[in-house]
C-alpha cells in the first residue's frame, strides 16, 4: 500500500504554522520546523513492513497549495495521513473535502490523527468527508495497523474510528499503548530530516535533530498537568532503554554529522536511567562530539545529577515554569514547589548548562498582580544569570484536557471556534483584559533585554556557533 504522511500547507497571514511535534500550537513569523517524531516513526514502521511511503511536509518544504496538489497528483497515494491540532482542524476539514471532490482524478483514503481528534474523534466525521480517525498518541503503530488491515487483512486494534456500512460512526474500542521496544530507529533519509535541522531555536550547533526516547512525561500524579493535551494521548509513561538512545546518537554522529540533539520526551527520564545514559555518553566519547538537550521538571534533580549531565555533553535544559504563583501551580497540577524553579535553574547553571523557561499568562483565576509576579521572577532569574532564554505564551485550554473540562464546567470559554485557539488571543474569560494579557506576554520577553544581560551574553561568546546562535535568537 502506498501511504503519504502529509502536512498540507496552511497559507496564513498569521505566519508559518508550528504544527509538527508541538504540544502547544502557534504561528511563527520567523519559521521554526520541529522534526515530527511520531509521524517519522510511522513512516519507518510502514516501510519496514513493505508499504511504500511518501513523506510530504508541505509546511517545512515551503510549498504552495498548488505545489502540494501537484505532488499528490504525481505520487497517487492510496492513503493520505495528516496530523492535526485544534487551531488547524477546520482548515484540514476543508482540505479533505477538496481532495475528495476529485480534483486529483484519483481519490485516496484520508486519515486524521493527533491530540485534537483523540479528544473529539466523531467531530471530524460530522464536518468533513474523512475516512478514518486514529485516536491516541501511538498513531504510528495505529497507522501501520490500518494500512496492514486494508492491504492484508490484519485484525484492527483499538483506537480507530470509521463510517460503517450504514454511514454511522463506529470505532474499534479504546486505543492501545505499545511498548517502545518494538520501534525501529527512525529512517532519517525517508523522513527528510534536513528539513528540520537548522530553523529551530533549540539548536546552537548545526545541524541538529530530535529524538524521543519516552512517551511522554513521567509526572502522572492525578493525571498530570491539566493544560497538557499529551497527557490524554499518552496516558501511560513508557521509555526505551538508555542503551538504545546511545546507539541512536552514535548513528546520528557518524552517519549524519549531527552536532546537537534535543530529546523531546515530555520529561526526560531521571534516576538510574539518567545516570546510565550520562555514563554511556562519557564512556563512548559522545560527550566530546555532540551537545544534548532535553525537557526537565523543576525540582526533579540534585546538583550531583546536573553536574553529571554537564560532563555528559548536555547543553540545553528546558523547564516548564508556567507561573510564579503557587496557587496556580497547584490548580494546574504542576507538582512543583514555589522555589523549585529557582533552585533547579541555579543548579543547572552551576553545572554549565543553559536553562530555558516556558511561562504562560491568561489563567482564568489570575489577576494582573499574579501575572506580574511571573514577570518579576523571570527578571530575577535573568538578572542572576540562571536562565538563558524564555518562551512566553497565552494558556490555551485544548479539548481533551482537564483544563478544557474545567472551562466547560465553569463557563470560562469565550469561544469554541477552533481557529481562534492559536495563542494569538485569550480564549478563556479572565480578570484581565485581552490587550493586557497580550502585553504581558511581550513583557515576559522584554524582562530579560537588559544591558546587564546583553553584556553577559557578549562575554559568553566562545566561537562562531555562539555568534550565529545569538544572531538567530535576536532575529526571532
Amino acid at each position: 500500500m502506498k501511504v503519504m504522511i502529509a502536512y498540507p500547507p496552511l497559507p496564513r497571514d498569521k505566519g508559518v504554522a508550528l504544527l509538527s511535534q508541538n504540544r502547544q500550537f502557534q504561528y511563527f513569523h520567523n519559521p521554526t520546523y520541529i522534526y515530527p517524531m511520531i509521524p517519522a516513526y510511522a513512516a519507518t514502521l510502514l516501510k519496514s513492513r513493505g508499504h511504500e511511503v511518501v513523506w510530504a511536509d508541505g509546511i517545512a518544504e515551503g510549498w504552495t497549495p498548488e505545489q502540494f496538489r501537484d505532488h499528490i497528483r504525481r505520487e497517487q497515494p492510496d492513503m493520505v495521513a495528516v496530523e492535526v491540532k485544534t487551531p488547524v482542524v477546520k482548515a484540514y476539514w476543508r482540505w479533505i473535502d477538496e481532495l475528495k471532490a476529485g480534483w486529483n482524478g484519483h481519490v485516496p483514503l484520508t486519515v486524521l490523527m493527533g491530540d485534537h481528534v483523540t479528544a473529539l474523534p466523531e467531530e471530524s466525521f460530522e464536518n468533513s468527508r474523512v475516512d478514518y480517525v486514529l485516536a491516541g498518541g501511538d498513531f504510528d503503530f495505529g497507522l501501520l495497523n490500518l494500512a496492514s488491515h486494508l492491504s492484508g487483512g490484519e485484525a484492527l486494534e483499538g483506537g480507530l474510528y470509521y463510517r460503517n456500512s450504514a454511514g454511522a460512526v463506529s470505532n474499534t474500542g479504546p486505543f492501545k499503548a505499545h511498548t517502545l521496544h518494538e520501534l525501529p530507529l527512525i529512517d532519517r533519509d525517508l523522513t527528510k530530516w534536513r528539513l528540520y535541522a537548522r530553523a529551530n531555536g533549540n539548536y546552537k550547533h548545526l545541524p541538529g535533530t530530535y529524538t524521543m526516547v519516552g512517551r511522554d512525561c513521567w509526572w502522572r500524579k492525578d493525571g498530570g498537568c491539566t493544560f497538557c493535551s499529551w497527557t490524554t494521548t499518552f496516558p501511560k509513561f513508557r521509555v526505551r532503554s538508555p542503551e538504545s538512545l546511545l546507539d541512536e546518537i552514535g548513528i546520528l554522529i557518524e552517519r549524519y554529522g549531527v552536532r546537537e540533539v534535543f530529546d523531546d520526551t515530555g520529561t526526560f527520564p531521571v534516576g538510574r536511567w539518567l545516570r546510565n545514559f550520562c555514563e554511556g555518553m562519557i564512556e563512548r566519547g559522545y560527550n566530546e562530539k555532540i551537545r544534548f538537550g532535553c525537557n526537565m521538571r523543576p525540582g526533579a534533580l540534585t546538583q550531583e545529577e546536573y553536574d553529571l549531565m554537564g560532563r555528559a555533553g548536555f547543553r540545553f535544559v528546558l523547564y516548564g515554569l508556567e507561573s510564579a504563583n503557587y496557587g496556580t501551580l497547584v490548580r494546574i497540577n504542576k507538582g512543583q514547589k514555589e522555589n523549585d524553579m529557582w533552585e533547579s535553574a541555579r543548579m543547572a547553571k552551576t553545572a554549565g548548562l543553559e536553562p530555558h523557561a516556558t511561562c504562560m499568562v491568561g489563567y482564568p483565576w489570575e489577576t494582573r498582580e499574579d501575572a506580574a509576579r511571573t514577570i518579576d521572577l523571570t527578571k530575577t532569574l535573568f538578572a542572576k544569570g540562571w536562565i538563558d532564554t524564555l518562551q512566553a505564551t497565552i494558556v490555551i485550554p485544548y479539548p481533551g484536557t482537564p483544563l478544557f473540562r474545567q472551562c466547560e464546567e465553569n463557563g470560562w470559554l469565550k469561544t469554541r471556534d477552533w481557529d481562534r485557539y492559536d495563542m494569538r488571543e485569550p480564549v478563556m474569560k479572565t480578570p484581565m483584559a485581552d490587550a493586557e494579557i497580550l502585553a504581558m506576554t511581550q513583557g515576559l520577553y522584554k524582562s530579560f533585554l537588559t544591558p546587564k544581560f546583553i553584556v553577559r551574553k557578549l562575554l559568553s561568546v566562545r566561537g562562531w556557533d555562539d555568534v550565529r546562535f545569538f544572531w538567530r535568537a535576536g532575529r526571532a
